[in-house]
């Protein structure tokens, strides 16, 4: 049994089993595997509304892991040479950068980014 399947705090709720072929499952969704640049469909919007007057570049849309999109949203804030987060299925880059945004990701290999 791999160390992180014996994690006592994601078995909190579970009662003691004497069957020695007991496996405990976890009721954790598979992440879907991230799909190849060219079959992704992003959309770069600029978000002014509920930011405190704030200008936000929004890229909605990516289809793969978490840990993909927060390369990718790392990858975008550094060559935009600003902050941001990835949240929600979202990456948010401070600033209005559309245009640099949808260069950037058209020479990584995107398409359909409007």
């Amino acid at each position: 049994m791999k160390q992180k399947d014996n994690d006592w705090k994601s078995r909190l709720g579970m009662v003691y089993s004497t069957n020695p072929d007991f496996v405990y499952e976890n009721e954790e969704e598979p992440e879907t595997p991230t799909l190849l640049p060219s079959a992704q469909r992003l959309r770069v919007t600029i978000e002014r509304k509920n930011r405190g007057g704030k200008v936000v570049t929004v890229i909605k849309g990516f289809i793969g892991t978490e840990t993909d999109l927060k390369a990718l949203g790392k990858q975008l804030k550094t060559k935009c040479g600003t902050g941001g987060a990835v949240k929600d299925g979202e990456i948010l880059i401070q600033g209005e950068w559309r245009e640099r945004v949808i260069q950037l990701l058209k020479d990584e290999g995107y398409k359909d980014t409007k």
